[in-house]
């Protein structure tokens, strides 16, 4: 079973905010995926695609489009 859940860091623990329907004592795999480092990439792609897509040299192609 695959399950993600939202957790918040706590004092060393991991706080669920939510109950898991595991037996007691069960053994998991825990990947942490944490919000700083989703916010790194979303900001290092929008800028990649901002210079990538907004650029001087593409503007030939919408006068082209318009005629």
């Amino acid at each position: 079973m695959i399950t993600t859940v939202d957790a918040i860091y706590e004092d060393g623990k991991l706080v669920l905010q939510q109950p898991l329907p595991l037996p007691e004592h069960a053994h998991v795999r825990v990947t942490i995926d944490s919000d700083l480092e989703r916010e790194a990439w979303l900001k290092i792609s929008q800028e990649s695609l901002n210079r990538i897509w907004d650029n001087p040299a593409d503007d030939v192609f919408n006068d082209l489009l318009q005629k």
